[in-house]
């Protein structure tokens, strides 16, 4: 195996591992020792997971989360172990490390250090969900969360659907689960109503749910009150025109 920092997809949810992620993977994971994890406890529960015989006491952890100060000093140290000759494995949350996620800390690092950085595989939501939503794929934007504060929330989507009307560009962002509804409430009452809503949760797993339709359609469910229930489930929010 080739000495370099591996970027570990994980699943996005309860989902086999079979169906998400090569077994290519697998080969490369049970020969890493060092992790850069965003949870100790979900990356050691993962990895029991992807293959039983990984002896779990023998692998050494570091925590990079979204409160780790990138310049401080134990972080300059994080790929002491690949400096020595020795693989490094990144593991998110969910989904691809580095994208959304603090993972990027250690890939940075890595790239100024001039050391070999090897994406593997895996499942990726938001690129799943722009496959899925029937919007232009050529042309796209990941906008993170949005603002918390009403008024600022509401002016940053207005923002986001000029920009998918002027410039032919999908618009995609996030949202905490128990803020899902409150979402989708601001959105159906912001956006115009024949703009084009995607809503993309619980990508890869039984809860599934991608569905596209006008924000005008979305009102009559939300009035019919057959909107999906979405407060436990993460998803992702796609507009265009």
């Amino acid at each position: 195996m080739e000495t370099a920092l591996y970027l570990i997809p994980v699943t996005l949810g309860d989902t086999d591992i079979d169906q998400v992620l090569p077994p290519y993977n697998r080969e490369i994971v049970v020969q890493i020792k060092h992790f850069i994890v965003e949870n100790i406890r979900s990356a050691r529960r993962f990895l029991r997971k992807l293959d039983k015989s990984i002896d779990i006491d023998t692998l050494t952890f570091y925590e990079l989360s979204e409160h780790t100060d990138a310049h401080a000093k134990d972080t300059q140290h994080l790929l002491d172990p690949l400096l020595k000759g020795e693989s490094m494995g990144v593991l998110s949350e969910a989904g691809c490390p580095a994208v959304a996620d603090p993972g990027s800390i250690a890939v940075e690092l890595a790239q100024k250090k001039g050391l070999r950085v090897i994406p593997l595989s895996g499942p990726a939501s938001m690129i799943l969900s722009v496959m899925a939503s029937g919007f232009n794929g050529q042309n796209f934007a990941f906008n993170g969360y949005l603002p918390v504060k009403p008024a600022e929330r509401a002016s940053k989507i207005r923002a986001l659907e000029s920009r998918a009307y002027k410039e032919n560009q999908t618009q995609l962002f996030i949202e905490t689960p128990y803020r899902n509804a409150k979402m989708i409430d601001t959105l159906l009452h912001t956006l115009r109503g024949d703009t084009r809503l995607c809503i993309a949760a619980g990508i890869t797993t039984s809860e599934e749910f991608i569905r596209t339709k006008t924000v005008a359609e979305w009102k009559k469910e939300a009035q019919q009150k057959t909107l999906p229930d979405l407060g436990k489930v993460p998803a992702i929010f796609l507009i265009y025109k």
